[in-house]
């Protein structure tokens, strides 16, 4: 009889910047209502901030990457006539369910090559992997879902976070999904694309502003091996993604290298997938790596124009030997000739750019970004046409991405900052007129959300808050 393979040793959280300090897990799920609140709520924001992060169950064993690794809980913000409540609750994927019975972590992290047994999961979860539906979370056709990098999401129950099953959007997401997709407001459809580690390495498809199936999974063609692409834009005639060079190197792995490969020989693909289903349209640059992008649109001369965070590699995935070089850029990309023009609009280190999702696949205006680094301490908001720049410095605060919050009468930004030295946490309300001067009003939240990822603002008249 062959023995069972021996479960990797615990990580040492201490020592492990995205286990401890802001990062640290949250294993508390609680529910309350009327929090504290400095300054004034306004009257006319009524909705619901949902927030996602990797937030381990249990203590984890073998490897941790961030942002790959990590349960996923969701967090909710509620606003409503000047008033505010919170609540949180894990995703209860069949991994957490299994590890919450046993009192302990069992399965490995995703760059590990162990995977229980029959003896410890029993005979229909062994040899299965995480579920990681803990990147982001998108509100679609009355339905909350909590998004993993490339498989199904889960979807929740908005009204206690209940976790309600795997959802494949009547079978647009039948092969996965991005953590990104895009919600066009003009048509109501949901976009994605989803990559994978056998064929079709790429594939595209849409849900139906109803819910129902649009496009089925469609292969990208002119993508021969595995390659990560963790986010996407939207124009009203095209899906653009950057395919950095970062390969899945399966064999290297199982021979003791790295998942993935950073190739910079390769140079970076861009494709702009018409949504009409015509011929992908390509063009090719020097390496890059793209975690997010602001927005996309058309613009009068038939050009792509894309707003996006540039890195010179993706840091934390791949072992490069130079100095990291970010900033926000612009590629203005013609689709008939493949000439792509880019050009600087910032050289700060930022991430997590957001826009008002209302102007998806337009002229957006205003990109509101997060300075980025372990201090994570300030909200910039570049405005590329006005070529202007407003700072709302957070001091010591560790601030997360920021969300546009439109009211009935005016707009604002909001966004989720941590003190490291008591640990507290608030959600802090910013006028879009005047970011710059900082809170208008600031919700004391009564724990600490974990330094996470992405979420949504949900308006008070969504169909996913109240169901016809």
């Amino acid at each position: 009889m062959t023995a069972a393979p021996t479960p990797p040793a615990p990580v040492d959280l201490n020592h492990n910047p995205h286990l401890s300090g802001v990062f640290a897990p949250q294993r508390r799920e609680v529910s309350v209502a009327e929090l504290p609140v400095t300054g004034v709520l306004p009257a006319d924001l009524n909705g619901t901030y949902f927030r996602n992060g990797p937030n381990p169950r249990f203590d984890p064993i073998g490897t941790f990457v961030y942002p790959l690794d990590g349960d996923a809980m969701v967090h909710r913000v509620t606003l409503r006539d000047g008033a505010a409540s919170y609540a949180n609750r894990f995703v209860r994927t069949p991994m957490v369910v299994a590890e919450e019975r046993a009192g302990h972590a069992i399965w490995a992290g995703i760059t590990d090559l162990y995977t229980p047994g029959p003896e410890l999961v029993g005979p229909e979860l062994a040899g299965t992997s995480r579920e990681l539906p803990d990147i982001n979370v998108v509100a679609h056709a009355g339905k909350l879902l909590a998004m993993a990098e490339s498989e199904q999401p889960y979807r929740l129950d908005p009204g206690d976070l209940a976790t309600l099953g795997r959802d494949d959007c009547a079978g647009a997401m039948a092969l996965g999904s991005t953590a990104h997709p895009k919600l066009d407001p003009r048509t109501g459809e949901l976009v994605l694309f989803t990559y994978r580690l056998e064929p079709p390495y790429l594939a595209w498809s849409v849900v139906a502003p109803d819910g129902g199936l649009r496009r089925a999974p469609t292969p990208v063609d002119g993508v021969d091996e595995p390659i990560m692409v963790h986010d996407m834009a939207l124009t009203e005639r095209y899906i653009v993604l950057f395919l950095g060079p970062l390969i899945f190197d399966i064999p290297g792995m199982l021979n003791g290298g790295s998942l993935l490969d950073w190739r910079p020989g390769n140079g970076t693909g861009i494709a702009l997938i018409p949504r009409d289903g015509s011929p992908v349209r390509w063009s090719h640059t020097e390496p890059f790596w793209v975690w997010h992008f602001a927005n996309a649109h058309d613009d009068e001369q038939g050009r792509v124009v894309v707003d996006y965070v540039r890195w010179s590699y993706p840091g934390g995935l791949a072992e490069v030997a130079e100095e990291q070089r970010g900033g926000v850029e612009r590629a203005v990309i013609d689709p008939e000739s493949g000439a792509v023009r880019r050009t600087v609009l910032s050289d700060r280190f930022v991430e997590f750019p957001r826009i008002d999702d209302r102007l998806i696949s337009r002229p957006h205006g205003t990109v509101a970004t997060v300075s980025s680094g372990p201090g994570r301490n300030a909200l910039v908001f570049l405005d590329p046409e006005r070529d202007t720049e407003k700072v709302w410095n957070a001091g010591d605060l560790a601030v997360g991405e920021p969300v546009f919050l439109p009211g009935a009468e005016h707009d604002y930004w909001g966004a989720i900052a941590t003190d490291p030295g008591d640990m507290s946490s608030r959600f802090h309300v910013l006028s879009a007129e005047d970011p710059a001067a900082g809170p208008i009003a600031s919700i004391q939240l009564p724990q600490r959300v974990p330094a996470g990822l992405h979420g949504a603002w949900v308006g008070a008249d969504s169909d996913v808050l109240d169901p016809p």
